[in-house]
């Protein structure tokens, strides 16, 4: 990557699209900080995801979701990993279109799946196995035509996570030759 980032790179995507560790990742190699959403909802509430959702309820989540994202939005270069439902939000979307470039992670159901089953952190996907693809169908229904208003769709798949780091950054590469090419005319 040639040039200098300016912009909050802002990843979304549904929980266990890689948001985290692609973030990571590309944080190093673009020299950039790195700030995980779902890490800093916990800081500012004092609690886990988890108990959040227990004792504030499903809205109240959602509205200290979009609370952090609008003081995360309006920071400094990052890369920052979206919480997985924040980008719903209308005004998450608003500030990330003014503040970020965003890249949509974009997995399908089987990739999202493997990643997500047995894991306890996830408050959305507390579910029985059982479950679960029918939940994550659910999500991509729902979520998925949010997501499609992001700036750059990069395939996420069950691989190792440079690979995916490397297609976000061609797919950056990509963005900031476009644009300078419409600079110059």
């Amino acid at each position: 990557m040639r040039k200098k980032i300016d912009k909050i790179i802002l990843l979304v995507g549904l929980m266990g699209s890689g948001k985290t560790s692609v973030g990571k990742r590309l944080a190093q190699k673009l020299d950039l900080p790195f700030v995980d959403g779902d890490t800093e909802i916990e800081k500012a509430s004092g609690l886990s995801l988890i108990d959040v959702l227990k004792c504030f309820g499903t809205e109240e989540y959602r509205a200290g979701e979009s609370r952090v994202m609008k003081r995360l939005l309006t920071g400094d270069p990052c890369v920052l990993a979206s919480g997985g439902g924040s980008f719903v939000a209308k005004s998450t979307r608003d500030l990330a279109k003014t503040h970020a470039l965003t890249i949509w992670l974009k997995a399908d159901l089987n990739t999202l799946y493997h990643r997500t089953n047995g894991r306890k952190r996830r408050p959305f996907l507390m579910c029985p196995t059982a479950v679960l693809k029918e939940k994550l169908e659910n999500y991509i229904k729902e979520e998925y035509p949010y997501y499609q208003e992001a700036d750059l769709i990069v395939e996420t798949k069950d691989e190792r996570v440079e690979n995916t780091v490397n297609r976000v950054l061609r797919a950056l590469n990509d963005f900031y030759k476009k644009d300078e090419k419409c600079a110059e005319n």
